[in-house]
């Protein structure tokens, strides 16, 4: 019952949430108007707002922009007992503030450190909660470039990365995180700018508690599905999410934006029907991936897990279970990778779960703007095999879908696999790789997998177990961030061009409609069959095998 209230809940707000923030993202992008603070904005870099890109201008613009968030986020860490605030921490390790540097610049927020005994408070807030904003904000520009290449007619530009990152930034991020600061701190979410505390424990011993400006970072680490903790405990942490409620707060907080922007995008392309479509494929696939993970970890087969009730190893006892299953759903779904709970811990099938949810390619929701643009390929791949099954007319949104359409849709679905599967495989092959493995057999393979699973799909969860902060694990997850964030974005991108360049095919005969329940149908297919059977072998040496031992 209490499993059914909480999800309750969250649908009806984020149902309540659904067409204002839709259509408030929707006048963002729309507009062309700047605000005072925007113009401020560009000319501090030197951008002409109203000057359209190309696909390959806005490209550049964004991996120029990464590229130097990269090597800002990585000299403040390196050289961070120079700056105010550094609570006498030392310069973070070289591997580590790559890592890190690469993980946060590419919304994934994997986190190979300890952040209350690694990370001063300036280095938090200027470098991390900095990087959780704009990071987020440019997945939402990818998306509303690629909707423009379907709105647009004949058109060579397809936006200005600028003007939608900066927009993203001030006109919906940053309100919606400050408010949800605001709530978070009236829950017991800790902001200050305090050091380290050392207090006496209940058995005479003494423990050092760091402070600092936790909810602010708390807020936009949700929102912006990044994922990232102040602390090493995460979401478990009672700094971060102290309470039931708050826990509840922070999954509305994860999944509003994703879930909204199906919206934008039926208003951008004129057609709010196909906003509705693209919604109830997300919302499916979303309540599945709920309800089952919700299922194994209640109903845990094990005799220790029948004997309590549940599978109660690795949760927060204010959480329960049903608030730990649904929120590692939720972080797994989009690419948030914050935990409220021990992964590892969970029921093999439970598990299980989190990974296909990452291998879905997260896109219900998805990330802050790359779930939509992943569904919208998805799209254009359903349409292309509707086609090639039923003779239907391959068009999507008056679009044509040809040969290099479904050449780059394609090449986008196999970065992430050739990534997860070969990194996978040199791990284990490797000494260095295997040396980190906490356990071998089924439940080892899982740990490795899971690990590049998440850091190739820019998610950031852990499955713990494995110990990846050495250099050997530091370096591959890095690279597998960082191919599996911008590899994905040029084809979108190129597709986006592509796309925007056509002349609008009229509707036809064999014009398959794309607002239905048959078209809703057969794109839930084909994510599931595409892109989750594509790991069906890894999974079934790995969690599949562990849970039908």
């Amino acid at each position: 019952m209490a499993a059914t209230l909480f999800a309750g809940s969250l649908i009806a707000a984020l149902a309540l949430a659904w067409k204002p923030l839709g259509d408030h993202m929707y006048r963002v992008y729309a507009t062309s108007r700047h605000t005072a603070a925007e113009r401020g904005v560009y000319r501090l870099l030197g951008v002409r707002a109203d000057a359209e890109q190309s696909w390959p201008v806005y490209a550049r613009a964004l991996l120029a922009f990464s590229l130097v968030s990269v090597l800002v986020v990585y000299g403040m860490q390196r050289l961070q007992d120079r700056l105010p605030l550094s609570l006498g921490m030392e310069p973070v390790t070289g591997h580590i503030a790559w890592n890190t540097a690469i993980s946060f610049v590419t919304n994934t927020n994997w986190q190979a450190y300890a952040g209350e005994s690694t990370m001063g408070h300036l280095t938090q807030m200027a470098a991390l909660a900095v990087q959780n904003f704009v990071s987020a904000a440019a997945g939402m520009a990818v998306a509303v470039a690629l909707v423009r290449g379907f709105a647009r007619r004949e058109s060579a530009t397809i936006g200005n990365f600028w003007v939608d990152l900066v927009r993203g930034t001030l006109r919906i991020l940053l309100p919606i995180a400050f408010a949800g600061a605001l709530v978070l701190v009236a829950g017991g979410v800790v902001q200050n700018l305090s050091g380290v505390q050392h207090v006496t424990t209940l058995t005479g011993g003494t423990q050092a508690i760091t402070g600092g400006p936790v909810a602010s970072q708390e807020a936009i680490k949700e929102l912006g599905t990044n994922g990232g903790g102040f602390y090493n405990a995460n979401s478990a942490h009672p700094f971060e999410n102290a309470t039931s409620w708050t826990n509840w707060f922070e999954i509305v907080l994860i999944l509003v934006i994703p879930f909204a922007l199906t919206r934008t995008f039926g208003r951008l392309v004129g057609q709010v029907r196909q906003g509705y479509a693209i919604l109830a494929v997300m919302g499916v696939l979303a309540v599945a991936s709920v309800l089952l993970t919700n299922v194994f970890e209640l109903s845990g087969a094990a005799t220790v897990p029948q004997a309590a009730g549940a599978a109660m190893e690795g949760k927060e006892l204010r959480f329960g279970v049903s608030g730990s299953a649904t929120f590692a759903a939720a972080t797994t779904l989009t690419s948030t990778g914050a935990v409220n709970s021990f992964h590892d811990s969970f029921t093999p099938f439970g598990g299980m779960m989190t990974l296909l949810n990452m291998m879905l390619g997260e896109v219900a929701p998805g990330g802050v703007g790359a779930g939509l643009y992943g569904m919208l390929v998805l799209a254009v791949i359903t349409v292309f095999v509707a086609g090639l099954l039923v003779g239907r007319t391959p068009e999507y949104l008056g679009k044509r879908i040809g040969a290099r359409e479904i050449k780059l849709a394609s090449l986008y679905f196999l970065v992430t696999p050739v990534l997860v599967l070969s990194g996978s495989a040199a791990a284990l092959g490797s000494g260095e790789g295997r040396a980190g493995m906490l356990n071998a057999g089924p439940h080892g393979l899982s740990e490795v997998l899971y690990a590049f699973t998440s850091a190739s799909n820019n998610n950031g969860s852990a499955f713990a177990g494995l110990t990846a902060g050495t250099p050997w694990y530091d370096v591959a997850l890095g690279l597998c961030m960082a191919f599996g964030r911008f590899l994905p974005i040029v084809l979108v991108l190129a597709l986006a061009g592509s796309l925007a360049a056509q002349a609008p095919v009229p509707e036809g005969a064999g014009t398959l409609p794309t607002h239905r329940p048959l078209f809703v149908g057969l794109l839930i297919g084909v994510t599931v069959i595409l892109v989750a059977l594509t790991f069906l072998p890894a999974l079934a040496l790995g969690p599949l095998a562990e849970g039908l031992s």
